[in-house]
């Protein structure tokens, strides 16, 4: 694979030197096949080990010599469905995964209506993945072997691969994720996008959106190009005469968790992406105390922290004291005495709950800072409140003269 990386950098060297910067002009890819070793044990059940092999995307013309002799190379060339003007936002030797996979129709004998498409063709398919989660592209490479492989192309009868192969393929499809992951607020009307591209135009074209929830299926959306049927909402059927199959979602509740799944199918090609969205709604903290309390020495008050309308439940509410002055560069003092009331549960399907203490004042406190610091995973530093304890001496009480 390090061989893979050097050639990737040099690429983009040269490119530099010679004005080139478009991410389409990239020749070259390293990826990983993901092949599949399918055994039979005593009982006829399959056994599948996976091996990784070093493998790598090269876009060019019928005939190209390999850019790396040293692994399996996936020529990719002419298409009008090209990967590389999705990828966007990546340093392709550092934030770029890709993955190959054999793929199988699942015993659908359908003649692929692409230019140049035969009966015995066989499929693999490409992933993309921006290793911050800005994208993922699926594409499905369809490559016509010389000699036609008996019987279905499936696990049970995969072609074998040498270890340096090329193989010629074409892009027939891809569909395209922007939003592999999504974190929203309660109350909110978030998009989440879907796009697709395949090399003709596709009649028999089929969208659907899905939502998985604790393994129940709801079906959100659908459509047939074929049939003109359309059940659900929240897809534009303009945007998808243009390849956007984005899904906009209602008012956001806390329901509304789970994984959407975008599918695009084409006979015999079916094509998905899961799509999670994560509630998310950051705590609102407040103190029953003013930044300044004055007490008199001896004197007691109890001081409540509470975080309100956050979801989901994972909040950590903690007290500290600063002595005055900072403390001389020690760190905060963690307090021991705080009690903690129950979750409160709240019909929008957020949580609050309080941190208190009982404040016993002492001339040896005056001065010092106490802060209540809550964490979430909806927020990406803690918020703290605080407040300064005065104290004031007590004055003994004097007898008046007779």
């Amino acid at each position: 694979m390090r061989l893979n990386v050097n050639i990737v950098i040099c690429l983009f060297l040269c490119a530099e030197v010679t004005g080139i910067q478009s991410l389409q002009q990239i020749p070259w890819l390293p990826c990983m096949l993901v092949d599949e070793l399918v055994k039979f044990n005593d009982e006829g059940h399959a056994e599948t080990q996976y091996q990784h092999r070093n493998a790598g995307l090269q876009f060019g013309h019928p005939g190209d010599s390999a850019l790396n002799p040293n692994a399996i190379t996936f020529l990719v060339t002419g298409s009008k469905v090209d990967m590389r003007k999705y990828i966007e936002g990546a340093v392709v030797e550092h934030q770029l995964q890709c993955e190959i996979r054999r793929y199988s129709t699942e015993g659908i004998q359908v003649r692929w209506p692409g230019l140049g498409a035969q009966d015995h063709d066989i499929w693999f398919t490409s992933t993309l993945r921006h290793t911050d989660g800005l994208f993922v592209i699926t594409s499905f490479l369809r490559h016509t072997p010389a000699t036609p492989t008996p019987g279905q192309a499936d696990y049970r009868n995969w072609a074998a691969i040498a270890d340096i192969e090329m193989l010629t393929t074409s892009t027939a499809m891809l569909v395209f994720t922007r939003t592999p992951s999504v974190w929203v607020g309660l109350m909110k009307q978030p998009s989440l996008h879907c796009q697709f591209d395949v090399d003709h135009k596709a009649v028999d074209l089929t969208v659907e959106w899905r939502l998985q929830q604790r393994g129940e299926r709801t079906r959100l959306f659908s459509h047939s190009r074929r049939s003109g049927q359309r059940e659900g909402g929240g897809v534009e059927l303009k945007g998808i005469g243009r390849g956007d199959a984005s899904l906009t979602l209602p008012l956001t509740k806390q329901s509304s968790e789970g994984t959407y799944v975008c599918l695009v199918s084409v006979p015999p090609l079916f094509g998905s992406h899961e799509i999670a969205l994560h509630i998310m709604e950051p705590p609102r903290v407040s103190l029953n105390v003013d930044s300044v309390i004055s007490l008199v020495e001896t004197e007691k008050q109890k001081v409540v922290c509470e975080a309100e309308g956050y979801y989901p439940l994972d909040v950590e509410m903690e007290w500290f004291r600063e002595p005055s002055g900072g403390g001389g560069g020690l760190l905060p003092e963690k307090l021991d005495t705080v009690l903690y009331s129950s979750h409160r549960h709240h019909q929008d399907g957020t949580y609050s709950l309080s941190a208190f203490f009982l404040l016993h004042a002492s001339m040896h406190d005056s001065s010092s800072k106490y802060f209540c610091r809550v964490s979430h995973s909806s927020l990406r530093m803690p918020i703290r409140k605080s407040f300064t304890l005065i104290v004031t001496a007590r004055t003994a009480n004097k007898r008046k003269p007779y």
